[in-house]
């Protein structure tokens, strides 16, 4: 390309803009006109440019994306558990379809009683990453390991903090370490099964804003790394098991940049172990929020969990799980028009979009840095916070987590309650359709799944 192509346009400086839109304005304020004040309480501004980036580690976030080692990412599909033989047909079916992994959410059902060989029938784990979420893991894994004579590839899903943090539970008993320890040494000899899974879920769903969802998420990683280790596991035996996994909510450019202050953040959480797996090993599945969702206008979550999804994809996720539209509906079934439309949002993604070109695809944008150090910089002040409490576990045992997600989730409701729009849920709703508003009580002692559309139906 010429050099010169574009000598003839005057290099326009951040002062010369904001003089300009003074004149624009007319007299406006500038700050409460132009400037957005986020939820995660930082001023966003409406221009950035170049000279923002003189004061930000920009080389250090860059250098973290890095780590992620391929530009696509897996298409992985949430099944529910009913009977070895119709999860087996359907996870045959979705294969052929463009999806490359599975999730097999066994809810209560008790592994032991459970055929895996006829569950697995036809397919091989080598190939065919299949991942397991079930309270009963080490059952599970002692009858995969009696046929099973390979490595195979997929993983356990099953954050056991996120249990502890959605139950009523006062403790979390050390059998959970001992358990978690035992899996990683039988799956030594498999380099592609992941066994620890740090999910964000939790706080996402409770109503954590970003910063929070960050510092937490962070925060349970750095339990179990210190649980793990006290037990006599090496920081590197750990971390080669160890995916995060990520809810992605609707507020698209905070979303890209929370997974690039994620990967900045656990590189910086490596240095101080000392372990070079850190820079290579941050595996990200991300998933499609359920908070945002409506009942009353369900096909408007279509239009939600698509740029949810592309949130995930530019800010650099290696695997991708896309909800269902109707997956929130009351029946409980989800149809198979919206498992298919769930399942091309991501085909479509890589095969017409070409969002699988290039890597950290968000790198450079004035906009997106400032924001990945904004969040970065908030979440490791509030992660610091909880480790001066003790850890999570204790933060969390003292209310901490909970009062400080509570906090979000209302200022999130009274955004919407003053005003601000969410389509389907406060306006632009279906109002043709007959609903009995109920009254919602949530256990605010607890971290509990909820929508904030709920309030609404």
């Amino acid at each position: 390309m010429n050099q010169n192509l574009f000598l003839e346009f005057p290099t326009i400086t951040k002062e010369a803009w904001f003089a300009q839109a003074m004149k624009d304005l007319k007299g406006k304020n500038f700050n409460e006109t132009l400037v957005w004040q986020s939820l995660e309480g930082f001023d966003i501004f409406p221009y950035y440019a170049e000279e923002d980036l003189k004061n930000i580690p920009i080389q250090a976030i860059q250098e973290a994306q890095k780590n992620k080692n391929s530009t696509s990412w897996q298409n992985r599909l949430l099944i529910t558990y009913a009977s070895p033989k119709e999860t087996n047909s359907l996870i045959i079916n979705y294969l052929k379809k463009g999806i490359d992994a599975i999730i097999i959410d066994f809810g209560t059902s008790d592994i032991s009683e459970q055929d895996l060989v006829k569950l697995l029938y036809n397919i091989k784990l080598s190939e065919t990453p299949i991942y397991f979420k079930t309270t009963y893991q080490e059952t599970l894994l002692t009858n995969l390991k009696k046929f099973i004579h390979y490595q195979p590839k997929g993983g356990l899903t099953t954050d056991r903090l996120t249990e502890y943090f959605s139950s009523e539970s006062k403790l979390i008993e050390e059998s959970t370490w001992e358990s978690t320890k035992n899996i990683i040494n039988q799956t030594h000899d498999y380099p592609a099964f992941r066994t620890i899974t740090i999910d964000s879920h939790s706080f996402h769903n409770a109503g954590a804003n970003a910063v929070q969802e960050l510092a937490f998420t962070l925060a349970s990683a750095v339990s179990y790394l210190d649980k793990l280790t006290n037990l006599g596991l090496s920081i590197d035996q750990i971390i080669s098991k160890l995916e995060f996994s990520v809810s992605i909510g609707t507020n698209y450019f905070v979303e890209i940049a929370k997974l690039r202050a994620l990967r900045y953040l656990w590189s910086k959480i490596g240095e101080s172990y000392n372990s070079a797996l850190f820079a290579s090993n941050c595996m990200i599945h991300c998933q499609t929020s359920s908070f945002y969702d409506s009942t009353l206008s369900p096909y408007t979550n279509m239009l939600r969990a698509t740029t949810e999804a592309m949130s995930a994809t530019m800010g650099g996720c290696d695997s991708l799980t896309t909800l269902p539209y109707d997956s929130v509906l009351e029946t409980g079934q989800k149809s198979d028009f919206g498992e298919r439309i769930a399942k091309n949002v991501s085909i479509l993604m890589k095969e017409e979009a070409h969002l699988d070109k290039t890597k950290d695809p968000a790198a450079g944008s004035y906009y997106i840095e400032n924001l990945t150090y904004q969040l970065a910089t908030s979440a490791w002040d509030l992660f610091l916070k909880v480790e001066t409490m003790g850890g999570i576990i204790e933060a969390y045992a003292q209310g901490f987590i909970q009062t400080e997600i509570e906090k979000s989730y209302q200022a999130k409701l009274k955004s919407l309650q003053n005003g601000k729009i969410m389509v389907g849920v406060n306006k632009f709703k279906v109002e043709n359709i007959e609903k009995t508003h109920k009254e919602i009580v949530f256990n605010r002692s607890i971290l509990q799944n909820r929508r904030i559309s709920e309030v609404f139906e």
